[in-house]
């Protein structure tokens, strides 16, 4: 990917940074209104703790407090977590997926893990940046570089496995992504104002819950916070229609479906993950072959089912149109179906160009039956992995059926993505990828945005050509030649607006 010139971020955001607006941040917090939880941070300096806006502590004097973006930037100032509110254990930025600029995508990245995989040059190479740039960049945007980012989030890893799991805090510190033990405990001491072993013995009285999975691996049952209203109705229903048998489970019961599972191909193994909607949380049962994926695990989960949106800003503005102001108010809550793997999608729709939804799951199903990795784990429905796209490139075509041009223009992305050529991940600049899509044969504009709105979470993608989508418009009223002037009203939220027009159709 080539180097960016520029030393400013590439977008911006769609509103001003709500942690810079210090009076409005101060009537958040003393509301102690939740809908705000890890958007952004209040910072305490008479205790020297930061805490997540509706912490149920004594509300303090607004000449003690300051506000930041990010924990890591509280942390990067001297304060430690609140061990009350446990400010990192709240939803995270909707900021991250609305905005599109280098800072935005940079956090997409580490949630991902990937500096503690491929360190901060690797995290610059696949931003396109270089690293003084990125550090210069965060530090402006975040409060923070890259490396205090990335070790915010080793301690939030690090706080999972201490509470979540029996491994010895030798091999939480490795698993976490710290080079040594005493890096994890210092930050640990830092961050938490605690040690290890008191975090393990607090969450012990607590009694925490985990067991072994099969073939060694470990099951651990998290808890993932969203804001309300989460409309998990609709978004399962979306998996249920394209999972495909093997590599995903819908669990169903008197009222309907009721959870939905799938396998997962993580950096350092496999692993499966179950999730059961509740009422303030979605329960997340996760078992992997190698705890050092937690993070990224759950940071994919997180997107797959979209938990960071902010559906009252959706609802401000999609409430406002009269033709959806109806649909809104009867499924408040909507969310947009991410992915937890940009390979997999951009096979998956490309299966899906031009052919029914049942179509393109059929051949996806093909597909893993014939060149899938199996999942170590008997009696249970997750059984395969989709395959690699090496594995689509050299042997597809002998499973795919259809005309030779479309399993030629299947098997030359899956080549493109083997190699790197076409690299699709979270931290992609929208533009960019969309040209490298269009770019590539057999893939459209249809193609293209979808997965711009499933992969990177972008929320003003409005697929107008999609069928479902413009016969869902009609039924609400809305002339398909007045679509695009419509959409320019829904905006930022056209991706929103779009899943409500597909509900409509339904």
């Amino acid at each position: 990917m080539p180097q960016h010139t520029a030393t400013a971020p590439t977008g911006t955001p769609t509103s001003p940074a709500i942690w810079r607006d210090t009076e409005r941040c101060y009537r958040v917090v003393a509301a102690r209104d939740s809908r705000f939880d890890g958007q952004f941070i209040m910072a305490v300096r008479t205790t020297g703790i930061y805490c997540r806006p509706s912490c149920p502590a004594l509300t303090p004097k607004a000449k003690n407090v300051s506000f930041y973006p990010t924990s890591a930037a509280a942390q990067a100032n001297g304060y430690r977590a609140c061990r009350r509110c446990l400010p990192d254990a709240v939803p995270g930025s909707p900021d991250w997926n609305v905005r599109a600029d280098l800072a935005a995508r940079a956090m997409r990245l580490i949630s991902d893990g990937t500096v503690e995989r491929e360190g901060v040059p690797g995290l610059a190479r696949r931003l396109g940046y270089s690293e003084r740039q990125l550090g210069r960049v965060l530090t402006a945007e975040l409060g923070a570089g890259p490396l205090a980012l990335a070790r915010a989030h080793r301690a939030h890893s690090a706080r999972l496995l201490i509470e979540m799991s029996e491994l010895p805090l030798t091999d939480v510190a490795f698993a976490a992504g710290f080079s040594s033990v005493r890096q994890f405990n210092e930050t640990i001491r830092e961050v938490f104002a605690t040690t290890p072993s008191q975090l393990r013995a607090a969450s012990l009285r607590r009694g925490r819950k985990d067991i072994d999975g099969p073939s060694g691996a470990t099951l651990l049952s998290l808890r993932l916070p969203f804001r309300p209203p989460f409309d998990a109705d609709g978004v399962l229903r979306f998996l249920a229609d394209r999972a495909v048998p093997g590599v995903e489970h819908i669990v169903t019961g008197e009222d309907g479906i009721t959870g939905y599972g799938r396998t997962l191909r993580l950096a350092h193994g496999s692993g499966t993950v179950r999730l059961s909607p509740r009422a303030d949380h979605v329960h997340c049962e996760l078992r992997l072959t190698d705890l050092r994926d937690l993070s990224s695990a759950v940071s994919r989960v997180r997107r797959l089912l979209d938990l960071d949106a902010d559906p009252a800003a959706v609802t401000r503005v999609l409430g406002t149109d009269p033709a959806l102001a109806p649909l809104v108010a009867a499924v408040p809550g909507m969310r947009v179906p991410g992915a937890v793997d940009g390979n997999e999608l951009v096979l998956r729709a490309m299966l899906g160009q031009q052919v029914s939804v049942a179509a393109a799951r059929t051949a996806a199903s093909e597909l893993t039956d014939a060149l899938g990795e199996p999942v170590p784990g008997e009696g249970t429905p997750l059984t395969r992995l989709f395959p690699t796209p090496a594995r689509i490139a050299a042997e597809g075509a002998d499973i795919l059926r259809g005309p030779a041009r479309r399993i030629a223009a299947i098997t030359s992305v899956a080549a493109a993505l083997a190699e790197g050529t076409l690299d699709v991940h979270v931290g992609r600049d929208p533009a960019e990828l969309r040209e490298e899509l269009l770019a590539c044969p057999g893939i459209g504009p249809w193609t293209a945005d979808y997965v711009l709105m499933r992969v990177l979470g972008a929320p003003d993608v409005l697929l107008g050509g999609d069928l479902a989508l413009r016969r869902g418009a009609a039924a609400l009223g809305i002339d398909a030649a007045s679509l695009a002037d419509r959409a320019r009203t829904w905006q930022p939220w056209c991706s929103y607006a779009g899943m409500y027009l597909w509900r409509a159709n339904s």
